[in-house]
């Protein structure tokens, strides 16, 4: 079995992510920000939006700065001309996947045919008729948020105090089993608060109409696993779509059987690798990137800490008090490694991207990593139109990036 050094291991994900690609040097297009989705596969969606929305931000990661309507359009506009290329369901969580791959989720559907969890089968259980009431609506009506679903109904019911929920209303929690099952899709979001339809009117009928194995969607969902990995472990293409080992390790077998997946070892992991047939390991990877919290490069920690010796944590749901390095940090790739770590908020009404924690991982040469991260953070402060900075006194690279960023602001 081959043996690749974890250096070689993360070269090898990095091209596979976009990232050893030369940046686009004229204005990015739809066909420029749809490579980048090659790459990825999927974008996860999340509601904080400290920065930018989670799925804006890994396409400028690889891109740069681009219109990010240009993402919307693709996401939640579909006419003759343009039609949809992206939809929302539950691939890594909440994510927007290329249409044609609503149809290898069809078995999670069935799965979640009496909702995702618990409590959403609870409210479906003590609602019988909601859902054929909210599907009555979306058929007259068309596309419609939730609230304006109970409007229609004329309903006004209270709102679970249960943290669950997020203090949904039941109408809210059947639209979303709904979604789960796959009944109703979302065509579109306004302020990013979904609007439901029926999934015939959203997704297209050849898509709609296709049904497949589970088997052999789960083998298709490993296949894409793998390429966005270049190299990944069981548990690595396990949780890309969120599967679990019962369907992956068939699936895994079936893959090498075909030749499409080499299994390799690489240097210090416990775990056998497995290398796409396609994947490509370049001699260098050069430039400099800040990574959401949601970026699929570094969404599996485990992984992420396997790869780039990088321990990492989200600490949105931390106390404030307890929190080590931030609200909302993005890691900062430099060359190929993950350097340093900054905690972000964009003030979009003061025009400011305030910097509250900056700070160093050990073995670099701080004084390239503050010049290379200050020319990203100007880089991401002129996408999102911020037109300054403020940088706390939180982390060892603060004071020195404060610096940089006043002499820049000078220049």
């Amino acid at each position: 079995m081959p043996t690749l050094t974890v250096a070689a291991a993360r070269r090898t994900a990095l091209a596979a992510q976009g990232f050893a690609a030369a940046r686009p040097s004229a204005p990015a297009t739809r066909r420029t920000v749809w490579k980048a989705l090659e790459s990825t596969k999927l974008l996860q969606l999340d509601s904080v939006s400290a920065v930018v929305r989670a799925h804006y931000a890994p396409v400028f990661s690889r891109i740069g700065a681009y219109d990010t309507a240009l993402l919307d359009e693709a996401a939640w506009s579909d006419t003759a001309r343009r039609p949809r290329k992206l939809v929302e369901y539950w691939a890594h969580e909440a994510a927007l996947i290329p249409v044609q791959d609503w149809a290898l989720m069809r078995w999670r559907m069935v799965e979640y045919r009496h909702g995702r969890w618990n409590g959403m089968r609870q409210v479906t259980q003590r609602n019988p008729g909601l859902a054929d009431d909210v599907k009555g609506v979306l058929k007259e009506f068309g596309a419609s948020t939730a609230g304006e679903i109970e409007r229609h109904l004329e309903l006004d019911r209270p709102r679970s105090k249960d943290h669950w929920g997020w203090n949904y209303s039941d109408t809210k929690v059947v639209c979303e089993a709904l979604f789960a099952a796959g009944e109703v899709s979302a065509p579109k979001r306004v302020g990013f608060q979904r609007h439901y339809d029926l999934s015939e009117r959203v997704i297209p009928p050849e898509v709609y109409a296709r049904e497949i194995d589970e088997a052999d969607a789960v083998r298709e969902l490993v296949r894409r696993a793998a390429a966005a990995h270049g190299i990944g472990t069981e548990t690595d293409l396990r949780d890309y779509y969120r599967l679990n080992r019962r369907q992956t390790e068939p699936a895994i077998a079936d893959l090498l059987d075909a030749g499409e997946l080499t299994q390799v070892a690489v240097a210090g992991w416990d775990k056998p690798a497995y290398l796409h047939t396609e994947a490509r390991t370049p001699r260098g990877i050069t430039g400099a990137a800040l990574l959401c919290p949601f970026d699929p490069l570094i969404f599996f920690r485990a992984r992420t800490e396997r790869l780039f010796d990088f321990h990492y944590r989200i600490e949105i749901y931390t106390p404030e008090h307890k929190r080590v390095h931030g609200y909302y940090v993005f890691p900062f790739l430099l060359d190929g490694e993950l350097v340093g770590r900054v905690d972000l908020r964009a003030d979009r009404n003061t025009g400011v991207l305030r910097v509250p924690g900056a700070f160093a991982e050990p073995g670099h040469n701080n004084a390239r990593v503050v010049a290379e991260l200050a020319g990203a953070l100007r880089e991401m402060a002129d996408w999102l139109a911020l037109d300054t900075f403020e940088v706390g006194e939180r982390g060892d690279l603060a004071p020195a990036l404060r610096r940089e960023l006043s002499s820049r602001l000078r220049v």
